[in-house]
C-alpha cells in the first residue's frame, strides 16, 4: 500500500507539550499527538471506489492487512504522527469552550494526483478532548455517516468524503435518546476523507484565549495551504481570507436548502473553513416541505437549526468567525461589509436556484411572489419536496389544469375533499404556466434541465434505518445497495423506483427514522 504522505499540519503548526493521552485544556497548541486505540476484531464492511482512487489506493489494497489495520486504527503509517485537532465552538448559541476532536483522530495528509487529503478515523478512541466520552462510535452512526458523505457529493452539494466503513469487534455503551436508557451496540469506525478538517472553532478558541500568535500562525497556514491566491499574510489577505470563507459557507447552505438537507447541529465548531459539510450528525432530507424541521431531538424545542434557519445560522456562525479574525486586523469596516454582502448574496443566490428548481431559466420581477405562492403552498398540506420537485418537471405549460395530478403522489393525504387547497394549487399552476411561456425551452428541455438539479434519490433517514437494522444482523448489501443509488440521484434508475417513495407510515416516529441524538 502506497501512499504519498506530506504532513503539514502537524509539522507546521504548534503541538501540545503534552504527549500523554488524558483528558485536559490544552494551551498554545493547534493539536496534540494522540494514538488510536487497537481494536479486537477490525473489518472493513464497505469501501468507497472513487475515494480509494483519489487516495492513490486499489481493490488489491483493500484486501490486504495493512489497509484494514491502519483504517482502522491497529496500525500507524510508518513516518507519520497521528493527532487531535484542539477547537472550541459556540453550541447551540452559547459558547462551550474548548471542545476539540474528541473521537475523531487524524492519520497523515496525502497528495495524489496534485491534490491534498487529510486522512481521518471517527470512532478511534479517546483523545484529550474527550471529555466525558469514549471517543469511539456505533455502527449506527457510521453508516448514516459514511452512507451521506458519499450521497452529499453525488448531489454536488461540497462535503467531506468517507473512504471507508468497518466493525471494530468491540461493544460500545450508548443511550440512543439521552432518556436514561443505554444500551450496547456494534463499535465502528469511519475513515473521514477531506483537504481539511479545520472548522471555525479552531480559530474562536485561539482568540478566546487572547493567543493571537498561535492564531495568526494558524490563519497564515490556511491561507498557504488552501486559499494560497491571497498571497502575502496581511491585513488584506486576512479580510479577503474572510470574505472567501463567507462566499464558500453561502454556496454550501445554497446547496443544502436546494436538496432539501438539514444539517441538525450547525454549532461553530461543525463549520468547516473550506466551505464543506462536515460532521454528519443528527441530519436528515426534508419529507414535507417544512420551514421548521429539524432532525435533532436536543433542538426540538427551539428549533434553533430548522431547515429555513440555516441561512441565518451560516451567518451567526460567520459573525462568531469575524470576532476571531478581528485581532488580526483590528478594523471592523471590512468585516461587516462581508457580513452584509452575505444578506444580500443569499437573496439573489436562493432566487435564481429557486428558478432553476422550477424550470425558469430567465428572469423576471414577479418570480419572487411566485415562488413565494409556491413555497406557501407547499406548507398548507403535507407535501414531499424530493418527489414534488422531481415530478413537477412533468408539467406542460400547455396544459395547467393538470397540474394537480402531476404532482399529487407528494401529498401524503389526499387534497380531494380540501377545495381550498385545491384552489390554491389551481391558482399557482395557472400563474406558473403563464410564466413558463416567457422561457424559451420546449417542455422536454425544461424537463431534462429540472431533473438535473432536483434529485430523484435522497438518503432519507428511514432508508439509512433499514441499512442499519440489517447491518446489525450482518447483512451489509443494503449499506451496498444505497451506496450504488446514492451515486447517481439524478437519474430514473428504473429498477430502484422503489427508493422513490414517501416515508413509510411506520418510519414517522420511528427512533432513527424521524428525530435522532447529537449521539446518533
Amino acid at each position: 500500500m502506497k501512499l504519498i504522505i506530506q504532513d503539514t499540519f502537524n509539522k507546521e503548526l504548534p503541538a501540545d507539550p503534552i504527549t500523554e493521552n488524558y483528558v485536559r485544556q490544552v494551551e498554545n497548541a493547534c493539536f496534540s499527538f494522540v494514538t488510536p486505540t487497537k481494536t479486537a476484531n477490525p473489518q472493513i464492511i464497505h469501501v468507497s471506489p472513487e475515494m480509494l482512487e483519489n487516495l492513490g489506493l486499489s481493490a488489491t489494497d483493500v484486501q490486504s492487512d495493512e489497509f484494514k489495520n491502519v483504517f482502522t486504527g491497529n496500525e500507524v503509517l510508518p513516518n507519520t504522527q497521528p493527532y487531535a485537532m484542539c477547537y472550541g465552538g459556540h453550541q447551540f448559541g452559547n459558547w462551550a469552550g474548548q471542545l476539540g476532536d474528541g473521537r475523531a483522530i487524524n492519520l497523515t495528509e496525502i497528495v495524489h494526483n496534485k491534490q491534498r487529503w487529510a486522512i481521518q478515523l471517527k470512532g478511534a478512541g479517546k483523545t484529550p478532548y474527550s471529555r466525558t466520552a469514549d471517543g469511539l462510535a456505533v455502527l449506527r452512526s457510521s453508516i448514516r455517516e459514511y452512507l451521506c458523505s458519499e450521497a452529499m457529493f453525488y448531489l454536488g452539494v461540497p462535503t467531506t468524503r468517507a473512504l471507508s466503513l468497518a466493525l471494530s469487534g468491540d461493544e460500545v455503551l450508548r443511550d440512543v435518546l439521552y432518556n436514561g436508557n443505554p444500551a450496547y451496540e456494534k463499535g465502528a469506525i469511519v475513515s473521514r476523507i477531506a483537504p481539511s478538517f479545520l472548522r471555525f472553532g479552531n480559530y474562536q478558541i485561539l482568540a478566546v484565549r487572547n493567543d493571537i500568535e498561535t492564531l495568526k500562525t494558524l490563519v497564515n497556514y490556511t491561507i498557504k495551504h488552501f486559499y494560497p491566491e491571497l498571497g502575502t499574510p496581511s491585513k488584506e489577505s486576512y479580510l479577503q481570507f474572510f470574505k472567501k470563507v463567507a462566499e464558500n459557507s453561502l454556496e454550501m447552505v445554497i446547496h443544502w436548502q436546494r436538496v432539501g438537507f438539514v444539517h441538525g447541529v450547525m454549532n461553530t465548531d461543525n463549520m468547516s473553513i473550506l466551505g464543506l459539510t462536515i460532521d454528519y450528525g443528527p441530519y436528515g432530507w426534508l419529507e414535507g416541505y417544512d420551514y421548521g424541521w429539524t432532525p435533532n431531538t436536543t433542538d426540538s424545542q427551539h428549533k434553533r437549526y430548522r431547515y429555513g434557519n440555516q441561512p441565518n445560522i451560516v451567518l451567526w456562525n460567520l459573525y462568531q468567525l469575524a470576532n476571531a479574525l478581528y485581532p488580526l486586523i483590528n478594523e471592523t469596516e471590512g468585516l461587516e461589509k462581508v457580513l452584509a454582502d452575505f444578506g444580500t448574496a443569499f437573496e439573489n443566490k436562493y432566487l435564481n436556484m429557486m428558478r432553476s428548481k422550477i424550470g425558469l431559466f430567465s428572469e423576471n420581477e414577479n418570480d419572487q411572489k411566485l415562488i413565494q405562492e409556491l413555497e406557501n403552498n407547499l406548507h398548507l398540506t403535507e407535501t414531499d419536496m424530493t418527489i414534488f420537485f422531481r415530478n413537477l418537471s412533468r408539467f406542460s405549460k400547455e396544459n395547467p389544469e393538470q397540474g394537480i395530478s402531476i404532482i399529487q403522489d407528494a401529498f401524503y393525504g389526499s387534497i380531494e375533499q380540501l377545495p381550498e387547497i385545491t384552489e390554491a394549487w389551481n391558482k399557482w399552476f395557472d400563474k406558473y404556466s403563464i410564466r413558463l411561456q416567457l422561457e424559451k425551452e420546449s417542455d422536454l428541455e425544461r424537463s431534462e434541465k429540472m431533473n438535473a438539479i432536483n434529485p430523484k434519490y435522497v438518503l432519507r433517514n428511514y432508508m439509512a434505518q433499514l441499512a442499519i437494522d440489517a447491518a446489525d444482523k450482518g447483512d451489509y448489501n443494503l449499506i451496498d445497495e444505497l451506496f450504488n443509488l446514492l451515486k447517481k440521484p439524478y437519474s430514473e434508475q428504473e429498477d430502484q423506483e422503489k427508493w422513490f417513495a414517501k416515508r413509510p407510515d411506520w418510519a414517522r416516529n420511528k427512533v432513527g427514522c424521524s428525530m435522532l441524538s447529537c449521539s446518533s
